[in-house]
């Protein structure tokens, strides 16, 4: 996705005055007619008139980062009178669709593949956004981004967290007592690793186990080389099927990833070989980075959430991360990421209101102060983003020179992207060769 770039500020009352919230503007089991002109509530004031009313969401959003989300709308159900029920589940991308076409689909779900999206369009599932969601997204998000919710020419849904993918996590601690530095090259980035390697520490860590999501990060991996080795245009023809997944240069840039994902002499520090990247959880697959046992872990931004709690975020601090240096300079510098949509399979006023909500300047500004978060909402000050790593993610977000380009597998076809691809990098990890792998998938894209 191009991400937003304006650098508009947005002063707003946020979740980390909670206590305040709360007493100006009740509890959720309160009424709310009588607080509505209070000064605390008053950024909430289009959203009321719905009180007592009910929306459940559904999303992979779990653990602390289900906390983070539940604590950022906090204020706008003490001040609306609407209740959000929010259910995360490791088993997201496979349960939805078993929901939605059992009949028993959430109100609203944070649906990270527009692939997927598509699908339940397609399907006659989804409702389309409301003028008020539509005039919200539009007014705080760029076109380029509200593209990857627009099928057939209707709006479903705007965006909400987003995340920058091409990152590579280290010890700055680790770094600075061996007298490593961070590469900014691939050439520098092989000759770090090769230098960890003969010191007798495994240079990298990895794990693509993640229930029934498992191998997509790995997908992540192949994503961020195709975009280095082949550039965006031909990054996006793959994601099209305007080339065969099994073209020539999708097949050097798996190979590209495999020189350091199958070689036995870089990876798995901390867990074993090649193969028990498989069986290695992405929630843990960094730890190591803290204990020594490894040097890099390539990781999205919203890594930060999986470190230990503790855990120092900085330049000088215990982890950081530095942007996965390119491969041929003259594909410039391509950044990976992702993010959520807002999509409802109900369109009753309450939903609609909280849709509204979720794409406002409020909103982002609400989460990003808890911390951990990004958003490509143009209304997100970048004051209000505490991780260092988040800021340099939003600074990547709203440059206008940065040549983004959303998850691959996330805009293919679900069957595909989330599907044989997924499955197909787990068989890669586990000893199939690059030629049959492609091959597969490319005959699964119907």
């Amino acid at each position: 996705m191009a991400f937003a770039r304006s650098r508009q500020a947005l002063a707003v009352t946020g979740v980390l005055g909670l206590a305040l919230g709360v007493a100006a503007c009740g509890t959720g089991n309160d009424k709310k007619s009588d607080k509505a002109g209070s000064a605390e509530c008053a950024a909430y004031e289009k959203y009321q008139g719905h009180d007592g009313k009910k929306v459940s969401i559904y999303s992979s959003i779990r653990d602390i980062e289900d906390e983070r989300l539940q604590q950022s709308w906090k204020e706008f159900e003490d001040c609306t009178g609407i209740e959000i029920d929010h259910e995360g589940s490791g088993e997201f991308e496979a349960q939805l669709p078993v929901r939605v076409d059992g009949g028993n689909a959430p109100d609203i779900a944070f649906i990270p593949q527009p692939g997927l999206l598509k699908r339940f369009v397609d399907s006659g599932k989804l409702k389309p956004a409301s003028a008020d969601t539509k005039a919200m997204a539009e007014q705080n998000y760029s076109p380029d981004w509200l593209k990857y919710s627009t099928v057939n020419g209707q709006f479903y849904g705007a965006p909400l967290g987003s995340n920058v993918k091409s990152f590579v996590w280290y010890s700055p601690k680790t770094f600075k007592e061996k007298g490593w530095s961070v590469p900014t090259t691939w050439q520098e980035l092989i000759a770090l690793s090769d230098k960890i390697a003969a010191s007798g520490t495994k240079p990298w860590c990895a794990g693509i186990e993640s229930g029934d999501a498992t191998g997509w990060p790995a997908t992540d991996w192949i994503e961020d080389v195709l975009l280095r080795t082949g550039g965006p245009e031909v990054y996006d023809k793959w994601t099209t099927h305007g080339i065969p997944f099994n073209d020539p240069q999708v097949a050097t840039a798996v190979n590209q990833a495999g020189t350091i994902l199958k070689n036995e002499k870089y990876v798995n520090g901390g867990f074993g070989g090649v193969k028990s990247i498989a069986t290695t959880s992405f929630q843990e697959a960094g730890a190591p980075v803290l204990t020594g046992k490894c040097a890099l872990h390539r990781q999205a931004s919203f890594y930060a959430n999986q470190w230990a709690k503790g855990t120092k975020v900085a330049e000088d601090g215990d982890v950081f991360a530095f942007y996965f240096p390119a491969i041929d300079p003259a594909k410039g510098k391509p950044v990976l990421g992702g993010g959520e949509f807002v999509a409802a399979f109900a369109d009753r006023p309450e939903i609609q209101a909280v849709q509204t909500y979720l794409a406002s300047g409020e909103y982002a500004n609400s989460r990003a102060k808890i911390g951990d978060w990004v958003s490509a909402n143009k209304k997100l000050d970048i004051n209000n983003v505490p991780n260092p790593v988040d800021k340099l993610s939003v600074g990547i977000l709203q440059d206008e020179k940065t040549v983004f380009r959303f998850d691959g597998s996330d805009l293919m076809p679900a069957a595909v992207g989330a599907g044989t691809f997924w499955k197909g990098m787990v068989a890669w990890i586990n000893g199939k060769d690059t030629s049959t792998v492609l091959n597969d998938i490319e005959g699964s894209w119907k």
